[in-house]
């Protein structure tokens, strides 16, 4: 099996097992977007080979186009320890991380999810139980020096701030592409 047909057997599992993620698109919608765009495939293989299980969470019936984000139970396990931007990692000079979740999620070709969109997922299923996950933060909390993440506790999501710089081992995040 070929590398893009063992991703799109993957995707179209997880597709026809979380039906009420996606209620108003079919697979072969997607099927179709997907055949439409190469390149996405690469993209969502990236996010599930870092551990983000992509699934379709949105569609607009008007252009057709379908998002996938990750819907891993928990903050991707292949994209944690990670501080918000490459400016944060160059500006730390002890205990760098890795890399930055902005720097990853550019070089995977993915965005992080905004604030709307991790309380649209988070209606789909109970994520981030334990780990917590960046989100794009604002421009005027990044000039400032913060950057936001979610997480879900008490059955409830919650937004909170943090320095850009910090880095925790269960705190990662989550991506979205739209194809």
């Amino acid at each position: 099996m070929t590398p893009a047909a063992a991703i799109l057997d993957t995707l179209r599992t997880r597709f026809a097992q979380h039906p009420a993620r996606h209620p108003d698109v079919t697979w072969a919608q997607v099927l179709a977007r997907l055949e439409a765009s190469p390149g996405a495939l690469a993209v969502l293989q990236a996010m599930d080979d870092t551990g983000g299980e992509p699934d379709v969470i949105a569609h607009d019936p008007t252009s057709g186009a379908v998002t996938f984000a990750d819907c891993a139970a928990e903050s991707p396990s292949g994209r944690r320890s990670l501080c918000y931007d490459d400016e944060a990692l160059h500006a730390r000079k002890e205990a760098k991380p890795a890399g930055s979740a902005v720097g990853m999620a550019t070089a995977m070709g993915v965005t992080l999810l905004t604030e709307a969109q991790y309380a649209q997922l988070q209606t789909l299923g109970a994520f981030d139980r334990k780990t917590s996950s960046w989100l794009h933060t604002p421009p005027e909390i990044r000039a400032l020096g913060g950057a936001i993440f979610g997480d879900r506790r008490y059955d409830r999501v919650f937004t909170y701030h943090n320095g850009v710089q910090s880095y925790y081992a269960v705190r990662g995040f989550r991506a979205s592409l739209t194809v």
